[in-house]
């Protein structure tokens, strides 16, 4: 299938009305004092969409993206978009990074180059990736899907026909955290035969067996189990409407900028490693980047269906059943769940396992570093001799 170049390109008419509706919020009213409690703060969001307003400057920021090389290319119908950088090495190996929710591909924006050049930042040449760093269907300038069922192992089917048809490698590496990390995973069940192995942030896909004939839980994986469940009771409330009803959701979203900011940016502040500062991990300009993106595709709405979807085809593994490509983990400290290797093990041929000192859910983007050396360091066992 053709692969053609692709320039971020936002009408000005788009931007206008941005600022517009921005300046045109209505705000809600706030418990005094209260911080966070209640989800986003009133003053902090006041003051991100003031920033937004009258100083961010969106054409700044679609520059240094346009400094990457973007392309489109059709995959079972769907204009897929993707960054696609060719590694500095002797012999790089393709690898396809997969972002999640509420992320985008601006994610992986840091550690590309960290990836593609290891040579300049300290690494050896010898671990270069040519990297593939894709947009979800329905999220930023992908396509979305018209029909129902667009979850995280029809996307697998999508990057594998990318990664092997369009882009003509005969195998590649596949990484992923979040939603990502869920495509990643199915990557790695269905299509193992095409990938050298993946590497994951997180594994909340797939659920183990843990029916009879399977070894005791331990302390460590009921400790998870507790955790996950408390998650959901104290922060789980997104992941239930958007699992549910996500068309409700998106009139509001798709309809106010300040509304999508505090949607999406309380996520990065309950799930990143910033200790309730949401700007000791990212800048303004990186939060805006990212809600600005979702909101010149208007991809919001299509972006929470893949909660629903995944909702609708849950992933449980049978009786001795694994993932069968090799693994690497990288676990965040502040990451959404916990899990101890062993949980990890029950699914998953665990390769490399690491145990980071710092850093929460976007990795890529608030540890690129520590991520990339970490991916480095897993795959240099696959390269060719």
């Amino acid at each position: 299938m053709d692969v053609k170049p692709f320039t971020i390109a936002v009408e000005e008419s788009v931007l206008e009305d941005l600022r517009q509706r921005l300046a045109d919020t209505r705000w809600p009213d706030e418990i005094p004092n209260t911080g966070w409690d209640y989800g986003s703060n009133l003053a902090y969001i006041k003051e991100l969409v003031e920033y937004w307003r009258t100083e961010f400057d969106w054409r700044a920021q679609e520059a240094k993206l346009n400094e990457f090389n973007h392309y489109k290319s059709e995959v079972d119908g769907l204009d897929i978009h993707f960054i696609h950088e060719k590694g500095k090495g002797p012999n790089p190996i393709p690898l396809i990074i997969t972002h999640g929710w509420p992320s985008c591909f601006f994610e992986m924006t840091k550690i590309i180059p960290l990836l593609t050049d290891p040579s300049s930042y300290g690494g050896d040449p010898l671990d270069s990736f040519d990297v593939v760093a894709p947009s979800l269907p329905g999220f930023g300038f992908s396509d979305h899907a018209k029909e129902r069922g667009m979850e995280v192992q029809r996307v697998a089917g999508i990057w594998n026909k990318l990664m092997t048809h369009n882009l003509g490698y005969s195998k590649f590496a596949a990484q992923g955290g979040d939603i990502g990390s869920g495509v990643t995973a199915c990557l790695g069940f269905s299509h193992s035969d095409s990938l050298h192995g993946i590497h994951l942030t997180s594994i909340t896909r797939p659920t183990p067996y843990l029916g009879p004939g399977s070894r005791p839980v331990t302390e460590a994986e009921q400790a998870l189990i507790t955790q996950r469940d408390k998650w959901f009771d104290d922060e789980g409330g997104y992941n239930h409407i958007q699992g549910t009803k996500p068309q409700t959701l998106a009139y509001g979203l798709n309809d106010s900028p300040a509304g999508l900011a505090s949607w999406i940016v309380e996520k990065y502040r309950t799930w990143s490693d910033c200790g309730g500062d949401v700007e000791k991990s990212y800048t303004k300009d990186e939060l805006l980047t990212i809600v600005t993106i979702y909101w010149v595709t208007q991809t919001i709405s299509s972006s929470t269906r893949m909660y629903f979807e995944n909702q609708k085809n849950l992933w449980v593994m049978e009786q001795d059943q694994k993932v069968p490509a090799p693994a690497g983990m990288a676990m965040f400290p502040q990451e959404i769940s916990k899990p101890p290797r062993e949980w990890g093990e029950r699914s998953y041929d665990v390769r490399r396992w690491t145990e980071m000192t710092q850093g929460g859910h976007f990795a890529a983007l608030e540890e690129p570093q520590l991520l990339a050396e970490d991916v480095r360091a897993f795959f240099r066992d696959f390269r060719k001799a």
